[in-house]
């Protein structure tokens, strides 16, 4: 009887019916062989690349796993490049070099200046060195803008952090044409027109002397 149901009637039919059977015998062994001929070169590929690695890197071992999740970094703020400039802006609109502090400086043996309200005695303090200086700032060798803006971003970054004592030095002078004191005279004016400025005098000698000023600042300005 054949694969459909039919009854084999001859000895003809019989010999085809059997090599319909072995025809399809043949086919599955050629697809498995190609099945199994693939697979073969397959793991070849893998070996090899693995062998070709092995070569290359030579004896390695796998890393222990740490249970550990790489984390994103936090990339840093942006830099407010407008701000910083639009505050130094301000910063140097808020000083004028036609400012003159000459009629507000107490003309005693050692200049001073304190702002409206403040007393005597608290220059008289500053004088000799009660107050402990905290900060100071050095503006030999400084152009007049450079000083002018160096100063105001001091004084500011001074208040934020709660200073209330400082040191100003602006030299004697001795160096600029004539010998006058310019860049002296300025800080002056410059000092006096700051809100946050209570009070200045020349510095004692062993703190600069004539080439310095004690500078006190307002609280929580």
């Amino acid at each position: 009887m054949t694969a459909t149901g039919k009854r084999v009637q001859s000895m003809a039919e019989l010999k085809l019916v059997k090599r319909a059977i072995d025809h399809q015998a043949r086919s599955l062994d050629l697809h498995q062989a190609k099945i199994d001929a693939e697979r073969v070169r397959a793991h070849t590929r893998s070996v090899g690349a693995r062998e070709l690695f092995r070569r290359a890197a030579g004896a390695v071992q796998p890393l222990p796993d740490q249970g550990r999740v790489p984390l994103r970094q936090t990339p840093p703020a942006p830099i407010p490049m407008q701000r910083l400039r639009d505050e130094r802006a301000v910063l140097r609109e808020a000083i004028s070099d036609d400012f003159d502090a000459g009629t507000l400086l107490d003309t005693d043996e050692r200049l001073s200046y304190r702002r409206q309200g403040i007393g005597a005695d608290v220059a008289d303090k500053l004088r000799r060195g009660k107050w402990s200086i905290q900060r100071q700032l050095d503006l030999h060798g400084l152009r007049s803008d450079d000083a002018r803006d160096a100063l105001a971003a001091f004084l500011r970054e001074s208040c934020k952090q709660g200073v209330r004592c400082v040191r100003v030095v602006h030299g004697k002078g001795l160096g600029s044409p004539g010998k006058a004191p310019v860049l002296k005279n300025k800080v002056h004016g410059w000092l006096a027109q700051r809100s946050e400025v209570l009070a200045f005098v020349q510095a004692r000698p062993l703190d600069g002397g004539a080439g310095a000023l004690v500078v006190l600042l307002r609280p929580g300005s």
